[in-house]
């Protein structure tokens, strides 16, 4: 009886936290972000969009791949999950070239989990980086077809018209590798889960796992020469300011989080919450003084960014908080 009771009063508790911000108070996304938006037909349910000549964003209003359609055949960069059932109806739309490449920008399968639907294409060729193959044979998901060729740090793939230039300068998201990818005569460069232009990045700081790694992401693009940029979710089409926003976003939750953590007192925080409940229970009075550090650095990032970047305030406190883990632990 005493646990349904504790299971119920927990259950309430919840319920409460999660009914304390209606979604209608959420800020609505900028104007000046969905400006930067592909136009999606919801009957249709993805658009395919040509970004440069002979270069394709395919997207369902969610995730992104991109369509390289040479003289012999096209290369597709990605296969999302949702999008997988629909890709080649999209690319026939654009092109009569068959699908003859298919490039991994990493191993998440929300990016392609739909390769599965390609499975029909005689000889297709899959790359991805060593690191990637690995990890997929282990997996062994019917959802991601297996790389048949793959490669370590930096690869040219030329095909017909196309050169795509494909590098792994560092692993900031997924542990088994991330890909650059180039087409440099077109000024065109694709990185997937960095940021999406106009926003701020998705939870977490796009899940990165690797935070010391990620804070050197933003340099490590801009040293590309593009004027297009997509980042493989929503509908954005970004260019080089859309990479200088968000590392200034980014940047700033770094310094803002690393000086509110050095300036709030440990100790002081922790007796204050001592003096009510005692010395016992220590995983709570450090959570107490975490959640400060939180609570406060949040408040400066929402005040200087909400009108910047869409999502402010639906990612900020998980930027703040994964920042935090990174700034206290490993800085």
């Amino acid at each position: 009886m005493k646990n349904a009771i504790f299971v119920l009063t927990l259950a309430f508790a919840v319920n409460i936290a999660f009914a304390q911000k209606p979604l209608e108070s959420y800020v609505p996304v900028l104007e000046s972000t969905l400006k930067k938006s592909i136009q999606l037909d919801p009957k249709k349910g993805y658009a395919i969009h040509e970004v440069k000549s002979n270069i394709y964003v395919l997207t369902d209003g969610v995730w992104q791949s991109l369509v390289v359609v040479s003289n012999e055949g096209v290369v597709l960069v990605d296969a999302p999950e949702t999008l997988g059932a629909n890709i080649q109806k999209a690319v026939a739309e654009v092109t009569n070239q068959p699908i003859v490449i298919l490039i991994y920008t990493h191993g998440h399968t929300d990016h392609i989990g739909g390769s599965e639907h390609l499975k029909n294409i005689p000889n297709l060729e899959i790359i991805a980086l060593e690191g990637v193959a690995d990890f997929l044979r282990e997996k062994n998901d019917p959802k991601r077809l297996p790389p048949t060729k793959t490669f370590a740090g930096a690869y040219v793939l030329r095909k017909g018209n196309k050169q795509i230039d494909l590098s792994n300068p560092l692993n900031f998201h997924s542990n088994e590798g991330d890909l650059f990818v180039s087409i440099a005569e077109e000024k065109f460069l694709m990185v997937v889960d960095v940021l999406a232009p106009g926003y701020v990045p998705f939870k977490n700081l796009d899940l990165s796992n690797n935070l010391h790694e990620y804070l050197k992401v933003f340099d490590q693009i801009l040293a590309y020469d593009f004027d297009v940029f997509v980042g493989g979710h929503l509908t954005s089409i970004g260019d080089r300011n859309d990479v200088l926003e968000s590392k200034a976003y980014v940047l700033d939750v770094y310094e803002t989080v690393k000086r509110v953590h050095a300036t709030t007192n440990l100790m002081e925080v922790m007796s204050g919450t001592a003096s009510k409940i005692g010395w016992n229970n220590k995983y709570l009075l450090f959570k107490v003084f975490l959640d400060k550090v939180i609570d406060d650095s949040t408040v400066e990032i929402e005040a200087r960014w909400i009108g910047r970047l869409a999502g402010v305030d639906v990612w900020e406190r998980s930027h703040v908080s994964t920042m935090l883990n990174y700034v206290r632990w490993d800085d």
